[in-house]
């Protein structure tokens, strides 16, 4: 969008349990200087230095993404100077449901002195209607990948794995839950399966103990930490991607599993749930049950016209789901929070 100039500001190039490669950046950034607490394995950002970094860009308009002291004191600043703010989340009416009366506090007192508000998905729309924000001041900008990039028609047909689980492995994902699922379907199918563990965390020992303990009903691989651009291929390996979360804003790997066709099963902790994943449409969103996740699983691998019915929504599903479609969302919030504030404005100074 060549009328738009976009500077965006990183609170921490890294948090300390991401391994994330990161590309090249093609746009004007900053990298603020590392400065956070770590609080129950989350990381609460304190940089004072986002303030220099904005008097320096003077932006017609600030987007915060989160309520860490940081993003505050950058919506403050924005106040100070007379900016236009837009508060942006990925969080869902459901994810927030545990917020403190602190925390539902702030965002009130933010939300009353912004201009436009931009969420990841419909249940954020549900949770700025619940703080009594109106619709046309709300905006969408999806969590999105290049869809392109994991195309099936790129990938080998061979898929080896029946199973993918990839993502941090760690307890709230529920990787142990997605192996009982695998087994289980062995039990049923009367053979052994297969399963492909993508990722790495402090569960990963745990997971694979368990899984020599089940090596006579399930063969299971650990590629570990997979760099973006195996992603792909890894996806395009196998036939049915695994979500059993506990708790889940979004879930952008389900954009790469769609993006490769794949159809998905997911518990229903996920802001995917009802939007990207459509029970009986491409997936099934499923209570975290062994059993029932295992009478999914057997209905995807024995009925090919299923599985092939459920990777076709699951590609036109997620066709909406672009860094265009996002930005498009992003810059109309933006020129609305700006156009908004300068009317305040107009009438404060009449």
């Amino acid at each position: 969008m060549p009328d738009v100039i976009l500077h965006a500001i990183f609170c921490a190039e890294r948090e300390p349990n991401r391994l994330w490669d990161l590309p090249s950046l093609g746009f004007n950034h900053t990298f603020l200087r590392e400065h956070f607490i770590s609080v129950r394995g989350r990381y609460i950002h304190y940089n004072l230095d986002v303030i220099s970094s904005l008097k320096k860009f003077a932006p017609d308009v600030v987007v915060t993404a989160g309520f860490n002291p940081t993003h505050l004191y950058a919506f403050g600043y924005a106040q100070m100077r007379g900016w236009g703010h837009v508060p942006m989340t990925d969080g869902t009416d459901a994810s927030e449901l545990s917020l403190s009366k602190v925390h539902r506090s702030v965002r009130r007192f933010v939300y009353a002195r912004s201009g436009a508000f931009v969420s990841a998905s419909e249940g954020g729309q549900r949770l700025y209607r619940s703080y009594g924000i109106p619709e046309d001041h709300c905006f969408k900008s999806c969590l999105c990948i290049d869809n392109d990039a994991f195309s099936p028609r790129l990938q080998k047909k061979e898929k080896p794995f029946d199973f993918l689980f990839c993502g941090r492995i760690e307890s709230v994902k529920n990787p142990l839950f997605a192996l009982q699922v695998a087994a289980e379907v062995a039990k049923r199918l009367g053979r052994k399966t297969s399963m492909l563990f993508v990722g790495s965390g402090s569960e990963e020992d745990r997971v694979k103990q368990a899984a020599a303990e089940l090596s006579s009903l399930v063969s299971v691989e650990f590629k570990g930490f997979a760099a973006q651009r195996e992603l792909p291929s890894l996806y395009g390996a196998a036939r049915i991607f695994l979500f059993p979360t506990q708790w889940d804003p979004w879930g952008v790997v389900v954009n790469e599993a769609c993006a490769s066709g794949l159809p998905v099963i997911s518990s229903p902790h996920a802001g995917v749930t009802g939007e990207l994943v459509r029970d009986c449409e491409n997936g099934f969103i499923c209570d975290l049950d062994v059993n029932v996740w295992a009478d999914r699983a057997v209905i995807l691998l024995t009925q090919e016209h299923v599985w092939n019915d459920f990777s076709r929504r699951s590609l036109a599903l997620v066709g909406g789901y672009t860094y265009d479609s996002a930005a498009r969302g992003l810059v109309e919030a933006c020129r609305y929070s700006v156009s908004d504030h300068r009317q305040n404005a107009t009438r404060k100074a009449a």
